[in-house]
């Protein structure tokens, strides 16, 4: 007679703030992720998608405004698995309208889900970005969501329908220039995003 498997032990935030600073670091559902930071080409394309959104929805008084833009910042989530715990995620980049958050709160982590949010997809983040975090902002009622993958150039943009499930999404690369939702009020360059 075998003896009773034991429960997995599930993670804790203790865990993921033990985790080294050149890691990131994300709670999900009880399971612990570690990921490499950004290569340089992939952190390129974040940070030029970051500046091309945020200067005029988020700096620029005299663009469409509206929006907060952060990068990396750790947003966390009630873990519907376990009462008690959160899910704690780190979006490359992630957008607020300033209509639902006027401030931006002086927090560590943020609890207001974002109305958007941007992950820069790569071969070692893939699954974890598509099949654990995009189910989780669907969750929460993240409305739109970006998969930016630099290797492919291309650029995935999903709804959030009324029954919170993910549209098909509307595919766009290399060198296009889109008006995507919800920042259809810009128009992007992708080639500029990319070297």
């Amino acid at each position: 007679m075998s003896p009773p498997s034991e429960k997995p032990r599930r993670a804790t935030y203790a865990d993921l703030e033990a985790v080294p600073e050149i890691k990131i670091a994300e709670l999900i559902g009880g399971e612990l992720y570690t990921i490499s930071r950004l290569l340089p080409r992939d952190s390129l394309a974040a940070s030029g998608l970051s500046r091309m959104i945020g200067h005029p929805l988020h700096f620029d008084r005299a663009g469409p405004g509206g929006w907060w833009i952060l990068n990396q910042v750790e947003v966390h989530f009630p873990d519907p698995t376990e009462p008690g715990a959160i899910d704690a995620l780190v979006p490359n980049i992630a957008g607020w309208r300033r209509e639902r958050m006027p401030r931006i709160p002086d927090v560590a982590a943020m609890t207001l889900a974002p109305d958007w949010i941007c992950e820069v997809v790569t071969p070692a983040t893939e699954h974890l970005d598509r099949e654990v975090k995009m189910p989780v902002y669907a969750r929460e009622g993240v409305r739109h969501a970006w998969l930016l993958d630099p290797v492919t150039r291309m650029l995935e943009v999903y709804t959030l329908d009324p029954a919170g499930r993910w549209s098909t999404p509307v595919r766009y690369g290399g060198g296009d220039t889109v008006r995507a939702i919800p920042f259809d009020a810009v128009e992007l360059d992708l080639s500029d995003i990319w070297d």
